[in-house]
């Protein structure tokens, strides 16, 4: 069995049925024809979450009959994607879903008729200039990660030649400017908030410099913030793709399936012919396009104003999902835990995560409508983070936990102020943040050391806390003063939001000694 042989004549599909592979319901040949005379999707980054989030969208679109157009991966960073991943295989992908019960579902996907690689050294640029030329582009969009937003001033000074994706992009908007000013949306899809303005801060950064360097004429700039041509809306994704798993690269195999070896590029990019990803998945995008749009609803995406998008966002950072990853990593860190999915197999790291969630931070959320804040705890809780094809680790989660705290705690603690609301009801919150100060000591509750994860601050921090010491419940605490009014890690003096003698106590009892740390979450988690 190989992606390959759906497209072959007399190709037996009940073979592959009868092992549980969902097919294309489309013609793909036709869809293909279609997309390269009249492309309507360019999509910028080849990785796993596109071929497992927005082509499988996609995919599920055309399998409805109502809509006739695929998608055109275009890749800026690592071109061996697309000698690896896409073309041996026709642009074939297996997308393997992985469920909590631990079983997978499997479903080919075949939206994507082009895989071209993105850089002026390639004859795939001209394909590019001729594609931005069309009038029937409606949207390109990106899974390219926040950094590949960034510039700098060597990329800058290259001209309309640039190195970084933006400038590319920039460039090939030019083109589109120069084939009549035709209008584009231009859409990210990456995981960070407010994104659309991160692709709008980037391009404009290439435009505004080839303008004041006599490159281009200020008519293009003009026409990038012209937005009934050109428009940069917001949208918020979630879905998590591991790299390719070893237990699914084995249930694939003895399925027959041989597409199922694993890629590793020259720029270490993990990738395979198949794609495993979690079930569970949101893709909220603001509806702001000036030449229509592929109908993603079709698949599954929603589609609603910029106040909602932003609304969704704050939900998932602050409530729904991100704290309670930030909680249960410091926490289990402490406790010796190497997996997220095994955490919650502990009683009292999962009643804590879901008391913050539904007890202290919910009740605060606005619900955006598009999706009930209960609903996405619950699946977070029950069916996302107990996954046990996830191998994530609460040592990835806890990378960068001083740049984290501001926005998945802060936020929640000001708005309780803000709105007059009884801090009393702040326990947990309280105690996650007092399990900081505990982690930074690198001692797991069984007294044996472990290496707190990379953070820019964490030197500062750990020098703030090095007074105090594992085992010595009735030391002089003052340093923790210094620790929580800090405001840019804590979002707000947690002395003047009234926390921070509750926290002083909670932190006294997590350093009392061996299994302190269990107790004392076992104590506060079962007052809740």
């Amino acid at each position: 069995m190989k992606l390959t042989d759906i497209l072959t004549p007399g190709f037996n599909a009940g073979e592959w049925e009868a092992k549980g592979y969902q097919l294309p319901k489309f013609d793909y040949a036709a869809v293909a024809k279609k997309t390269h005379e009249q492309p309507t999707w360019v999509h910028f980054g080849g990785g796993n979450i596109f071929r497992a989030f927005p082509a499988a969208i996609l995919n599920d679109a055309l399998n409805t009959g109502k809509y006739d157009r695929g998608v055109i991966v275009a890749e800026t960073f690592d071109f061996e994607v697309i000698d690896k991943a896409y073309r041996p295989y026709q642009n074939l992908s297996l997308l393997v879903s992985l469920q909590s019960t631990g079983t997978i579902e499997k479903k080919v996907i075949a939206s994507v008729t082009e895989a071209l690689k993105a850089d002026f050294q390639f004859d795939d640029w001209k394909r590019l200039v001729e594609i931005f030329r069309n009038p029937s582009l409606q949207m390109i969009s990106f899974t390219i990660t926040e950094k590949g937003y960034s510039y700098n001033e060597a990329d800058l000074q290259r001209g309309l030649k640039p190195v970084f994706a933006m400038g590319k992009v920039c460039a090939l908007l030019y083109e589109r400017w120069q084939a009549g000013q035709l209008p584009l949306t231009v859409q990210s899809m990456d995981n960070c908030s407010h994104n659309g303005d991160k692709v709008r801060a980037g391009v404009f950064a290439y435009a505004e410099r080839w303008v004041n360097d006599g490159l281009v004429p200020s008519a293009f700039l003009d026409y990038l913030k012209d937005e009934s041509k050109i428009t940069f809306p917001w949208s918020m994704i979630d879905k998590i793709t591991p790299r390719p798993h070893v237990k699914v690269k084995e249930m694939l195999a003895a399925d027959g399936f041989e597409d199922n070896e694993y890629i590793e590029t020259e720029k270490h990019t993990f990738t395979a012919p198949f794609v495993n990803a979690e079930e569970v998945q949101y893709l909220v995008i603001e509806d702001r396009y000036t030449n229509g749009r592929p109908p993603l609803d079709l698949g599954g995406a929603l589609y609603t104003t910029r106040q909602t998008v932003d609304q969704v966002e704050t939900m998932k950072v602050t409530t729904c999902l991100n704290p309670l990853h930030t909680a249960m990593s410091i926490y289990g860190c402490m406790l010796g835990y190497t997996l997220i999915s095994a955490e919650m197999a502990d009683e009292d790291l999962r009643a804590f995560i879901q008391k913050i969630g539904y007890m202290e931070a919910m009740p605060v959320v606005t619900d955006p409508g598009v999706l009930n804040p209960y609903e996405f705890i619950g699946a977070v809780i029950n069916r996302r983070l107990p996954n046990p094809f996830m191998p994530d680790a609460p040592q990835r989660i806890a990378m960068d936990t001083s740049q984290k705290l501001p926005i998945r705690f802060g936020e929640t603690i000001k708005k309780y102020i803000a709105r007059g609301l009884d801090m009393s009801n702040l326990v947990l919150i309280p105690l996650t943040l007092a399990g900081y100060a505990r982690y930074l000591k690198g001692i797991q509750d069984d007294g044996t050391p472990f290496s707190p994860s990379p953070d820019p601050m964490l030197e500062e921090m750990q020098a703030i806390v090095a007074p105090l010491e594992v085992g010595k419940p009735d030391q002089d605490y003052s340093c923790l003063r210094q620790l929580y009014s800090r405001a840019d890690v804590f979002g707000l003096d947690l002395y003047e939001a009234g926390l921070g003698s509750q926290i002083e106590g909670m932190v006294r009892e997590l350093f009392a000694g061996p299994g302190a740390v269990r107790a004392t979450l076992h104590k506060y988690v079962a007052m809740r």
